[in-house]
């Protein structure tokens, strides 16, 4: 059955396909004549899943010489449609995608020249009109990728043609050696003779235009002198909000489905906004921009929400979309890449317990540098597992940007706890649902508790009051039944634990909860315990009767509960107001 709406276009990254079927497509084509105007050079980093293939292959469409004819039903509606650049549709486009060379990092060389070779043939058959004789034979007649680069250029110059160079995850494959190989097979690629760096060295005079696009900068910085003509505009306040969604052009997607009746009714425009805001927004990618430009929403996750809103009727049930998590088995590596570690599982650890992080930005380094403390938390930004979120004095305050990206530090902490002491996930299982379903917290508390007990008891890894909540929280967000929300202001205070009903998806749920942790060193006295103790309830008493938090409890049961810990051990455990 046809529909009267466009469809979303989740997981495609082929332009003229997403137009071709009419689909739904935010325009971002007004930064053709910002990119313009920055530079012929240009490379750019972004958090993977962001867009940059689908846009990559706009640009490749708007310059391709081949795309001409087709320019005003390809991009009809859209702002270059009615500001075109001189450059439109002048070039002849190479777009090398390196995901696509493979993750054999032992066939790395061979894999990467077939991928090259196939390329410049592709090359050559788009473009053989442009030239004398039969180009398609004569490169056949090469062997080898660089070869046939270096025959590509020969011809082209001849010509007098225009080269245009499109390289999507430029960095990928030379990532996966770092993670996997390590150092000595990395630099042994992007150093000295190494293949790759010789490829760049081709690039630099052959092309008129380069745009390249990666998850960071650690490859290039590598390349320097092999390739050193880039301008680095991923800081670049101009081009902010190039990739990923701002929240006007998020609520004018659901606006559109809305109006052709595509969501219903009772599902609100701001309903969505609110659901989404906290797992998908606040993406900043320039101190210029702060506090100046909406924040960015990644766009892979709206799409994924909005598909399943759209095509199944209802929000999806994981709000976190599958795909991602892939992401956050090549953090782990990267974390354990060297002897080196220790300092990098500390900077993880501080930014799970606090939820930021003060550092400066560097917009380029070494790989053999990276586990220096800036270079490591610029690497978490490039990477999207921190984001602008203020200044400190000349530094910035970098930020877990969403729910997402908490749930991914979450992971990382919960995958070291178990390595010292194991999680009975049937246990916990049971536990969650006798407090959301029965209003039965105990099981649950003691749980985690005794939890943290056996692991610091093991191993003195996370003792201190900060290090129990990033504890807690960690097992919190183990349960899909509640939306977990630590140090949220009630009453002019900040509440270590809200445990917010996910009522969307789990009805059923009858209890909410608020938690206070109380942590207490293990030389503290009884009259220390006492007056701690007095304090919390007093504490969670005002933020028990906040008027936003019962506004939010959509009819459960609030439970306000205090905890102290001494040292490693639950001394006091008692839900405030006469509870169980």
């Amino acid at each position: 059955m046809g529909t009267d709406f466009k469809l979303i276009p989740y997981g495609i990254s082929n332009f003229k396909q997403v137009r071709s079927e009419n689909k739904y497509l935010v325009d971002k084509t007004m930064y053709f004549e910002k990119m313009e105007q920055a530079g012929n050079f240009l490379f750019l980093v972004r958090p993977r899943r962001f867009g940059k293939s689908l846009f990559l292959n706009m640009l490749e469409a708007y310059y391709d010489v081949n795309e001409k004819n087709g320019f005003e039903e390809l991009f009809r509606g859209l702002y270059v449609a009615d500001h075109p650049t001189e450059n439109r549709n002048k070039y002849q486009v190479m777009h090398l995608d390196f995901s696509r060379v493979g993750s054999d990092v032992d066939r790395l060389q061979y894999n990467f020249d077939c991928y090259l070779s196939l390329r410049c043939e592709s090359f050559a058959k788009a473009y053989a009109a442009f030239y004398p004789g039969n180009i398609v034979d004569e490169i056949r007649q090469i062997k080898g990728g660089e070869q046939r680069l270096n025959f590509i250029n020969d011809v082209a110059r001849s010509a007098g043609s225009k080269l245009y160079l499109i390289v999507d995850e430029y960095d990928n494959f030379t990532n996966n050696v770092l993670n996997i190989k390590g150092h000595d097979a990395y630099h042994a690629l992007t150093h000295g003779t190494g293949f790759y760096r010789d490829v760049f060295k081709l690039f630099k005079g052959m092309f008129d235009r380069i745009i390249m696009l990666g998850v960071s900068p650690i490859t290039l910085d590598d390349l320097t002198s092999g390739y050193n003509i880039a301008l680095n505009i991923t800081m670049d306040p101009r081009f902010n909000q190039m990739l990923g969604f701002s929240e006007d052009e998020v609520r004018q997607m659901i606006r559109y489905y809305k109006d052709a009746g595509a969501i219903k009714e009772d599902v609100t425009e701001d309903s969505i906004i609110g659901d989404i805001k906290p797992w998908y927004d606040n993406y900043c990618f320039a101190e210029e921009s702060f506090g100046k430009e909406p924040s960015m929403f990644n766009s892979d996750m709206v799409c994924y929400y909005m598909n399943n809103l759209v095509g199944l009727g209802s929000r999806p049930k994981e709000l976190v979309d599958p795909n991602t998590m892939t992401d956050y088995g090549k953090l782990k590596r990267l974390i354990k890449i060297d002897k080196s570690e220790g300092k990098r599982i500390e900077v993880i650890h501080d930014i799970a317990e606090k939820g930021f992080i003060k550092a400066r930005l560097v917009s380029h380094f070494p790989a053999e540098r990276m586990m220096e403390f800036g270079n490591f938390v610029s690497l978490l930004y490039y990477y999207g597992m921190l984001t602008i979120g203020g200044t400190v004095g000349d530094r910035l305050k970098l930020i877990i940007p969403n729910n997402n990206v908490r749930l991914q530090y979450y992971q990382y902490l919960l995958d070291e706890y178990s390595s010292i002491h194991s999680i009975d996930v049937s246990e916990l299982d049971d536990a969650f649902d006798m407090a959301a379903l029965d209003g039965d917290w105990q099981p649950l508390i003691k749980y985690i508790c005794r939890a943290y007990h056996d692991t610091t008891a093991i191993r003195q890894l996370i003792e201190g009051e900060r290090n129990l909540q990033g504890f807690m929280n960690a097992y919190l967000t183990l349960t899909n039944y509640y939306l977990i929300a630590p140090e949220m202001e009630f009453s002019h205070g900040y509440c270590d634990f809200f445990l917010l009903p996910n009522y969307a998806v789990y009805p059923m749920v009858k209890h909410s909860y608020i938690l206070e942790l109380k942590y207490l060193k293990a030389d503290a006295t009884d009259a220390d315990a006492k007056r701690q103790w007095s304090e919390a309830v007093e504490q969670i008493t005002s933020y028990a009767a906040d008027k936003k938090l019962q506004s939010m409890l959509h009819g459960t049961q609030l439970h306000p509960i205090v905890v102290q810990i001494k040292g490693y051990d639950a001394i006091r455990i008692e839900e405030v107001g006469g509870g169980k």
